[in-house]
This record gives structure tokens, sequence and C-alpha cells, in this order.
């Protein structure tokens, strides 16, 4: 999606522009619901009860639906004492102007929407389908995704704040799995004086990679990363400033550090589709007894031949004598943490739609906002779904500034 205006919303602002700065800047009240999630195993929320207080002595009132915090931790009490409202219908949560939650709303969720709302959730392409749309069209709804949202340098906010907590989190992950207690190898991830580091290997160099990496390092262990960019791995090892291993993905060194690692993190992600599959069957049946692999990308198919997804009751599974962890949300591990990492980004935004009399005045001067909305009043308006699913679409330049 643009997040600059198009040529022609650049035409129609040239016309005489007195209409335009008598738009009408008046503060709102907005009515926020935050419902509980119903997502297999998601227990994130997208906003603390500090950042509802904030809210709350904004002049906005907040719905919290009763137990939604309750997996990260924040129970009704905390909520209520900072000023929200605790709603036990499931109906009533519904029927706020603004509604924000994690996973996108299930078909029965939508059926209680009304017309004309604004949502800010998580889209899931990956398994996104076309009656989804259709559903929140038909409400007239305006729709803003997660993943999509930028910040003031152009970063992708949300993606970027749980790809650190997933990278940080997988190295741990594999830290418990490498123990006896999980009938693992024995070692301490890291070393001490005497006894040979742990060796771990990292498949790609994004931000999962780069604070895989990093805690990796802090622990002690010896880490060795691959990526098919050589500007990803540069750019990692100036962000880290460290000098570690890295490669390129050729096939012969990267198999000869998988057989002699402890822990292999798979990290590679796809802009659109799967990720490669990039280690065989063969690959790992080569690697160490219990050793242990980590498949970050299992959201995306995984780059381990031998991954299939798992999830927090039963996450992981042996093959090849080796321990495989294939969870794909892995943030809901530490749901308070990505709840605060979210309240972050999620908190001045709601506040930005109140001081600036709504949301349409936010998409027209915020071009990291306007890059995450993929409805606007019920009219499509992301070209990549339009074209996915073959659904006509509008300039969202355009329909703002018709309405304006």
């Amino acid at each position: 999606m643009m997040s600059e205006l198009s040529d022609i919303a650049k035409q129609a602002l040239m016309q005489p522009q007195e209409a335009m700065l008598e738009t009408k800047r008046k503060k709102n009240s907005l009515n926020i619901s935050i419902p509980k999630e119903t997502s297999f195993q998601e227990n994130r929320i997208p906003l603390t009860p500090l950042s509802v207080a904030l809210l709350v002595n904004n002049g906005h009132q907040v719905l919290v639906e009763s137990g939604a915090g309750v997996a990260a931790n924040f129970t009704d009490r905390e909520y209520s004492d900072q000023g929200a409202k605790i709603v036990y219908d499931k109906k009533e949560v519904f029927q706020s102007d603004i509604i924000i939650k994690i996973a996108p709303p299930t078909f029965e969720e939508i059926a209680l929407m009304k017309t004309g709302q604004v949502l800010l959730s998580a889209l899931q392409m990956s398994s996104l389908k076309a009656d989804f749309l259709h559903a929140l069209m038909k409400k007239k709804v305006t729709a803003l995704s997660f993943e999509y949202l930028r910040d003031e340098g152009n970063v992708l906010s949300v993606v970027r704040a749980m790809s650190e907590i997933v990278g940080a989190t997988s190295v741990l992950i594999a830290a418990e799995y490498l123990s006896n207690v999980f009938e693992g190898k024995g070692l301490m991830l890291g070393g001490i004086t005497g006894v040979p580091p742990t060796e771990i290997v990292i498949i790609g160099a994004g931000t999962v990679g780069e604070y895989a990496a990093r805690t990796s390092i802090a622990l002690g262990a010896e880490v060795k990363v691959f990526d098919s960019s050589v500007f990803k791995l540069r750019r990692l090892q100036n962000n880290i400033g460290s000098r570690i291993f890295t490669s390129v993905i050729q096939p012969n060194v990267l198999q000869k550090a998988l057989r002699s690692c402890d822990v292999a993190i798979g990290a590679l992600r796809a802009k659109h589709g799967f990720s490669p599959c990039i280690v065989s069957d063969t690959t790992v049946s080569k690697m160490k007894p219990h050793s242990v692999i980590i498949d970050v990308s299992i959201d995306q198919g995984g780059c381990f031949e031998t991954s299939h997804v798992t999830n927090h009751t039963e996450p992981t599974f042996r093959k090849h004598d080796v321990i495989h962890y294939c969870v794909p949300n892995i943030a809901s591990r530490v749901a308070r943490t990505a709840t605060y990492a979210l309240t972050n980004i999620f908190t001045p935004i709601l506040l930005d739609i109140g001081e600036k009399g709504g949301i349409m005045n936010v998409i027209w001067e915020n071009p990291g906002v306007r890059n995450a909305i993929y409805l606007y009043q019920g009219q499509l308006t992301n070209t990549d779904l339009a074209e996915r699913f073959n659904i006509p679409h509008k300039d969202l330049d355009l329909l703002i500034v018709s309405n304006r």
C-alpha cells in the first residue's frame, strides 16, 4: 500500500485550500473496546491498564471484556481501577466505535459488529480468506492491519517489536531444551572458563536473527549466522558491533555448521507466501543427538524439512533424535512483555485519533498509519489483497480527499 499520496490525490489538493483549512480539528471522545481473545493460545492483549488510564484521563471511554487480560496476568480489577468499564456481554463489547484486538475477529465476532466501526487488529495474510474481507466490507468497516503499521523511521513497528521478542526468546527456549530437565543434552547454553562454548547456527539475518545472535553472544555462545543477503549480514554485524561468523547460504558450509552445532534457529522470512525450505531431512539426520531446532519460520512453512507446527501445550517433537520446537506464536509465550511492547505502539495512535478529530485525519496526516489501512468505510484499498482475491479496490488517497 502507498505510504505517500498518489499523484491524482495531489492534483486534487491543488484546488483552493480554504475548505481544507476549515476542516474540523475538534477533539473527539473515543469509545474503545478490547474484546477477550478467542484465537487458540493467543495470550496477548493490546493495551495495559496504565495505557487505559492514559486514555481515560484524556476523556475517552474504554470497555474491556471480562478476562481479556488474564492470560497476560492483567486482572479485571487492574483495568477497572484505571477507569475501564468491565463488560461481561460479548455483544456489548463489539458495539464501540473502535475495536482493538490482537487476532483478526472471527465471523461470529464480525456478526456482532455494527456498521461503520474502526477495527485495529492483525490481518494474518497467510491464513486470510476472501470471505473475511467481504464480511467486513458489508459492515462498512475501516480496518487497520498491525502488520503494516510503520513508525517515523518507516520501520514496521509491530513486526519489529515482535521480532525482537521472538529472536531473544528463541535462544532462551533453546537453553531450556538443552538441559536435562527437558531430556536434552545437559548443556548450559553459553560456556564457562575451560569448557568449550555452545555452538548456535542462526539461519536468517533479519530482526529475529539479529536478536537471537545478540542474546546468544551475551550468554557466551559461539554464533554462526547464514543468510542469502550480504547486505543483511553486514547490517547485522554493524548493529551488533561485534565480528561474528557470517556466511551466505552455501549448502556445504551450512551443512558442516549444522552437523557440529548444538542449536539451530530458523529465522528466514518471505515477503509473500512460504519461507524457503533450506535444511533437508538428510542434513537434520546428521545433526548431533539431542541438539535443538527452533523453527521460528514455521508460520510460513518452516525452513527445516523435518518441521511441522506444534503449540504451547505440546511444543516439541523429536525426529532423528533432534528436538524440534515449532510453535508459530512464540511472542504469546511471554505475553506480558509482548503486551507492553504493543501498548507502546497502539496507545499514541488512539490518542492521536482523539486529538485530531477522527481516524480520517490521522490517515491523512500519518503515512505510517495510512500504510496499514486495508479497508476504508467498507471499500478495499489494499492492492495486494485486491489482486490476490480478485476484488475491486479504490485508491485510499482519493477516498480521503472526497470525504474532506
